[in-house]
């Protein structure tokens, strides 16, 4: 008899504790995801830029490597466009948003040179929220 009020005991304790952890869940999908404005916008646009730039092995983009820095610490998510051959070496684009900004931030010598134009239009439309690759992949 014992035995079994100490297992009625345990189970009303588990139910109760239950009831404790079910609570509301958030309004929207992204709501309760704890990401800032600037990490959804860079994981969007990183995933569009993978696709289309690199997935899809445009050729301009050929002699560059991506490299993924989403989870910085500092509250800048980024990515990175290094040499191929060079993986370690300095950028060549540096695509971030800060903070809880969904403002997309570019720069870098790719910037100036003449794939510069394909990759503002790029950016600029997948920041906007659109995924497409646009005509020149």
């Amino acid at each position: 008899m014992k035995k079994l009020c100490m297992v009625s005991a345990v189970f009303s304790a588990l139910l109760a504790l239950g009831a404790c952890q079910s609570g509301s869940k958030p309004s929207s999908p992204t709501a309760g995801s704890g990401k800032s404005a600037s990490l959804r916008t860079m994981e969007q646009v990183a995933i569009a830029a993978h696709k289309c730039w690199f997935a899809s092995k445009d050729p301009a983009f050929r002699q560059y490597r991506m490299a993924n820095e989403l989870n910085a610490f500092g509250g800048t998510p980024r990515f990175l466009l290094v040499p191929a051959k060079n993986y370690g070496g300095l950028p060549l684009l540096v695509v971030q948003a800060r903070g809880n900004s969904s403002r997309l931030e570019h720069f870098g010598p790719l910037t100036s040179e003449p794939l510069g134009a394909r990759i503002n239009a790029d950016l600029d439309r997948w920041a906007r929220g659109r995924s497409d690759c646009g005509s020149a992949a």
